[in-house]
């Protein structure tokens, strides 16, 4: 069934044979879907497969507990796991950013370092097409260039000789949600993805939705406006 769907099969192109891929993983419900389905792949096209998670020690006991899950996970799965920690709130405070933005700029640094130290080809994450319509819808939100409007590229550059890749980009969180179902496989819940007080979780849970009460299928129409934009600014 999923192995037939054409955004696997889309997401296959990424990875080339005997690759050595770097996943991270959260323990969320994208990035347990794209650990399992790497784990799928590594027997396929004889990848070696990792697992990267990033402890940014902003929750205590529910991060530890994400951590452990991750490499729960990543034992079930047969692959190996690396825990690395993120100085976030020293790196907050050290160059002005709020706490949201320095982890992801903290979380892509580790991943580019280990990547780099391990001679990793590629590090992929769990970004799905939602995300992709709430890149847009930001960008919009915020004020934005043309290359804004394209949202979050399919690949990039990340480190000399590693490149980024979103394998799950043209799947939506719904069926991201029914691929675990149908495998059986658990995640974790971040309670700070319903905090109402960061900006995106305000478009995933209350702009978006109504959205597509009014204009059914605009999460799709968003990305697929993004990956145009990103064909006629050359981005990938």
């Amino acid at each position: 069934m999923w192995s037939k769907l054409v955004a696997f099969e889309a997401a296959e192109k990424l990875l080339a044979p005997r690759a050595k891929v770097l996943a991270a993983v959260s323990g969320g419900p994208d990035s347990v879907c794209l650990a399992h389905w790497l784990s799928v792949q590594a027997r396929k096209k004889d990848l070696s497969v990792s697992l990267i998670h990033v402890h940014h020690g902003l929750r205590g006991r529910s991060a530890d507990a994400d951590a452990k899950f991750v490499e729960r996970l990543g034992a079930a799965l047969k692959l190996p796991v690396y825990i690395v920690r993120a100085p976030v709130r020293a790196a907050a405070k050290k160059r002005g950013l709020g706490l949201e933005e320095a982890a992801r700029k903290e979380r892509y640094k580790a991943l580019a370092v280990k990547a780099k130290r391990g001679r990793f080809s590629a590090v992929a994450t769990g970004h799905q097409l939602d995300d992709q319509a709430e890149t847009v819808l930001l960008h919009l939100l915020r004020g934005t260039s043309l290359e804004g409007l394209g949202g979050i590229p399919l690949r990039r550059p990340l480190a000399p000789g590693v490149e980024l890749i979103r394998p799950l980009l043209a799947l939506t969180r719904a069926e991201v949600l029914l691929y675990l179902k149908h495998h059986g496989l658990s995640w974790r819940e971040d309670a700070s993805n319903r905090d109402p007080k960061f900006t995106r979780n305000w478009v995933r849970r209350d702009v978006l939705p109504l959205l597509e009460k009014k204009a059914p299928g605009v999460k799709e129409r968003l990305a697929g406006m993004a990956a145009k934009v990103r064909a006629v600014t050359g981005r990938r």
